[in-house]
């Protein structure tokens, strides 16, 4: 959720039971909320399995994932997010709409994975600052996690890192591009799984 976009400090949620709310997210340069048309997409390809999903939305940002997939029936999001602000306003929002489905942790995403491991969750968004690195870093903690990871894995990142090798046993399912962001939805290959 992360990048300079600029403008708009608001977003709406585009689905489920929070259908049409506008959320204004915290001041912060590098925050950039996934665009609605690539976020309709994304559920659009998740629609047969968001509902009662475990979910982690790392660098959490203006929080849009998570909360988008508590409108569409997951049935809890984590939210890692280290900025303070930002982390606060997410909370904001869950109290808003009246959610306790969502718990936000305001705390560096890696030491995060380190603690907690990812057994747990059924998706993970991944959209990471741009520029830094992050998803590589990411990859290569979840290869060193092995077994412990979910079933799907969505990552949002520059479409100049074209040659992103991802982690091994792991293929893209869908993918899309908005402008110079490319989305796609990663999942473990079958001979991975046996």
């Amino acid at each position: 959720m992360r990048g300079k976009r600029g403008g708009n400090r608001r977003l709406r949620i585009i689905g489920g039971v929070w259908r049409g709310r506008q959320l204004t997210f915290a001041d912060h340069p590098e925050i950039r909320p996934t665009p609605d048309r690539v976020r309709e997409t994304l559920f659009n390809w998740l629609q047969m399995s968001i509902r009662g999903a475990h979910c982690l939305d790392l660098f959490a940002g203006s929080g849009a994932l998570g909360l988008e997939a508590l409108s569409r029936g997951a049935a809890d999001v984590d939210f890692v997010e280290k900025d303070r602000n930002s982390a606060q306003t997410i909370r904001d929002h869950l109290n808003l709409l009246q959610s306790d489905q969502g718990k936000v942790h305001s705390m560096d995403a890696f030491r995060f994975l380190q603690q907690n491991g990812l057994s747990q969750y059924d998706l993970v968004f991944l959209d990471p600052p741009f520029g830094r690195s992050f998803l590589e870093m990411l990859f290569s903690q979840l290869e060193a996690l092995q077994q412990d990871i979910p079933l799907k894995l969505y990552i949002e990142y520059e479409k100049q890192l074209s040659n992103l090798s991802l982690p091994e046993g792991w293929v893209v399912s869908r993918s899309g591009e908005a402008g110079q962001v490319v989305y796609s939805l990663i999942e473990r290959s079958e001979e991975a799984s046996l």
